[in-house]
């Protein structure tokens, strides 16, 4: 009678195989959802400093038209106009590349990869070896 009683409470093989695919699935879709977050952070971040580098553009942009007019002018009534507008423009223009390195620099140093999704994937592709066998 013991004998019945054990074989009642273990699973079958198909009961196994059906609990290892609901896992399976289960684990897919977890792993989906973390991939998703994982890259709209990624993303996000990406799209913050493509943001940075276009304001560093356009600021730099901006600040050629407009300061190089009245600086130009008014270092101009000290010495020739020609050497007034090239000082004027080189520092405008340090200031532009100095933002828009910073946002390169920020772009370059980001890892495009979902590097957590990607071990886990890992973890459970061995999880899952051992399951079968």
């Amino acid at each position: 009678m013991a004998k019945q009683q054990m074989a009642r409470e273990e699973k079958s093989l198909g009961d196994l195989f059906s609990d290892l695919a609901a896992y399976t699935g289960k684990l897919v879709r977890q792993e989906v959802t973390l991939a998703q977050t994982e890259l709209t952070k990624k993303a996000t971040t990406a799209g913050k400093n493509v943001g940075f580098l276009a304001v560093g553009g356009l600021v730099g942009y901006a600040a050629v038209l407009g300061v190089l007019a009245a600086v130009i002018i008014l270092l101009g009534q000290y010495m020739p106009l020609w050497a007034s507008a090239l000082i004027v423009s080189v520092v405008v223009g340090v200031v532009a590349v100095f933002l828009i390195m910073s946002a390169i620099k920020g772009l370059k140093n980001m890892d495009p990869l979902p590097r957590e999704t990607i071990e886990t994937l890992e973890e459970d592709a061995t999880w899952l070896k051992k399951e079968v066998m």
